[in-house]
């Protein structure tokens, strides 16, 4: 199985989360994205004060490797207008796709109004510049049957918002991979949350993102029916490697 077409090569740690400058970060998404290009990843994700200079790297490289950021990253309770403009810059500074954290403390809460307005208003202005959409639900917060609930919610948005040629471009996406859970539980994708999501999100597709970390587990996620998968050790899942304790 060709793994690496379904790969987003991931780096998210910002400066301050990692320690390292600025220059240093880009730096590390530079090497991010030459590996992707050396390999053939499908994408790689990275924060959106590095999409302008990684898009910039990848023309020079005549390279066909996606660009994706993430928004609202990593909690997702910025408001409506803050993930509008946010995705908006992603947007102007040429990002292929957009991974969005859905407002999962908001559904908790019962305001399921505020999840749907962000839902179909950063969907519309992604899919009226061409770019995919790609929504969060961080299963690590949520119970098996919120998983579904949330799932079918978006799947149902997505059906009754946007036309059947729209829906591929559409995503539910499982982690952010910076969830803080307690006794050591997973805090990414894992085959149980995976297979609830999958048979609740109808004709979108799904992201396995955060834990898939052996060429063992990414295939089992792609023969489940994931479209693409996030992690950090996309190099080592192609070389039939462990990855590391990352993303």
């Amino acid at each position: 199985m060709n793994i690496a077409q379904y790969l987003d090569s991931t780096y998210l740690k910002t400066p301050q989360q990692s320690g390292l400058s600025h220059e240093e970060t880009l730096q590390k998404d530079i090497d991010l994205t030459q590996e992707a290009i050396d390999h053939n990843f499908f994408a790689v994700m990275i924060r959106p004060d590095y999409v302008a200079d990684i898009k910039k790297y990848i023309k020079e490289k005549k390279s066909g490797v996606v660009v994706g950021t993430v928004i609202g990253f990593h909690e997702g309770t910025y408001s409506l207008d803050e993930k509008f403009a946010e995705a908006s810059k992603a947007i102007a500074d040429e990002a292929d796709e957009l991974d969005f954290v859905i407002n999962y403390s908001a559904y908790l809460q019962g305001d399921l109004h505020i999840v749907q307005e962000e839902f179909i208003k950063c969907t519309q202005l992604c899919l009226g510049h061409h770019k995919v959409a790609k929504w969060i639900i961080e299963i690590a917060a949520l119970t098996d049957e919120q998983i579904a609930d949330l799932t079918q919610h978006i799947s149902d948005w997505a059906e009754d918002n946007f036309s059947e040629d729209d829906l591929p471009e559409i995503f539910v996406k499982s982690s952010t991979g910076f969830y803080q859970t307690a006794d050591g539980k997973p805090n990414g994708a894992t085959f149980e949350g995976i297979k609830i999501m999958l048979a609740h999100a109808g004709k979108l597709s799904v992201k396995a993102s955060g834990g898939v970390r052996t060429p063992e587990d990414a295939e089992k996620m792609i023969s489940l029916g994931v479209k693409r998968i996030g992690t950090s050790s996309a190099l080592a899942l192609i070389k039939d490697q462990a990855g590391t304790n990352g993303y």
